[in-house]
């Protein structure tokens, strides 16, 4: 029951709700990709991230100092079909904006 829960929370936020659609049609990307495509504060990303990251949406793989999340895969049948309802909605998403390479990592200092 508390996963159930803490899925359903996550999917309560307008914001998250948008980052995770965002994240699913561009693929995995850096904190700081999202933070100036959603011009957003890296503290409160980070708490969203967090949130959707505890309720099994998202994956993180750090690669140095550098944090890069991803759609979960597989995920199971429950948030398969929240993230398939997401895409139906009309959302106005941000348009992204790379500011990360792999090479040389975050631009944002």
């Amino acid at each position: 029951m508390e996963i159930f829960l803490t899925t359903v929370s996550a999917l309560n936020d307008e914001t998250r709700v948008k980052l995770l659609r965002f994240i699913d049609e561009n693929g995995a990307m850096c904190v700081c990709d999202l933070q100036e495509s959603f011009e957003m504060i890296q503290s409160r990303l980070s708490r969203h991230l967090k949130i959707l990251k505890d309720a099994g949406f998202l994956r993180v793989d750090r690669r140095g100092t550098w944090a890069y999340y991803s759609v979960r895969s597989p995920l199971d049948r429950f948030r398969t079909e929240a993230l398939k309802e997401i895409k139906t909605l009309d959302i106005k998403l941000p348009k992204f904006v790379k500011c990360s390479s792999e090479a040389e990592g975050c631009a944002i200092k």
